[in-house]
């Protein structure tokens, strides 16, 4: 079974600088109807204008992972962290006990667009700590998982993150009896176990062996592998 979360069903914040969607519910968006999807927690999509970004901000027990589409998004932390994250870069940020850190485009004419996902740890009280890849390779990917298998970011929960980019052709992901998947389509459009989505959209996945994704033209989603 799929159910779909179209995108401008999504929640917004605008500001002068940042424009905001928000998958489930956030800050000021509350909706009891979509408070987060097994142990996702928030999925914002964020377009912050030149030579913006957001202040030093604190987190905890919270597992965040950072995708930039385009342009590029600065980072500092109280960890002592500093990086550039750009397009097929992955972040992972562990709040754990407590962190503070910063987010601002560098660029002063390009602004930058990603997509940001919190996802809740195993257990609270983790050590705060970092993680910053790149990954290359085209078509289906594991950027995320609790072991840190195949090069991927490691997570402190029982969630495998995949990154999908296809041209007109097909990749899927099993999943294990039991399991259940998130699909965030990050832009173009795909068939996506039955249904069309677009850019934007998300859906969630149950009582199925796996999500099979076929691309319309250039696609690239996230796939959550979920307990």
């Amino acid at each position: 079974m799929i159910t779909v979360r179209r995108a401008e069903d999504r929640g917004h914040t605008r500001l002068p600088w940042l424009d905001s969607r928000h998958t489930f519910s956030f800050d000021r968006y509350h909706d009891p109807g979509h408070m987060g999807f097994r142990a996702l927690r928030v999925i914002n999509e964020d377009r912050v204008d030149p030579a913006q970004g957001f202040g030093t901000h604190p987190h905890r027990d919270m597992e965040i992972l950072t995708f930039v589409l385009e342009g590029a998004l600065e980072h500092k932390d109280s960890l002592g962290n500093g990086s550039v994250i750009r397009p097929r870069d992955v972040q992972r940020m562990s709040a754990g006990t407590g962190i503070t850190h910063s987010e601002f485009n560098p660029s002063a004419r390009e602004p930058v667009h990603f997509l940001q996902v919190w996802i809740i740890p195993e257990r609270s009280g983790l050590e705060p700590s970092y993680e910053q890849r790149s990954f290359r390779a085209p078509e289906l990917r594991l950027v995320a998982s609790p072991d840190g298998r195949d090069g991927s970011v490691t997570v402190h929960q029982d969630v495998r993150v995949y990154v999908a980019r296809l041209s007109r052709d097909e990749a899927a992901v099993t999943l294990a009896p039991g399991r259940q998947a998130w699909i965030q389509m990050a832009r173009g459009t795909a068939l996506v176990s039955g249904a069309r989505l677009g850019a934007g959209d998300g859906a969630a996945v149950s009582g199925e062996s796996a999500v099979v994704l076929h691309a319309d033209g250039v696609a690239e989603a996230l796939v959550f592998d979920l307990a």
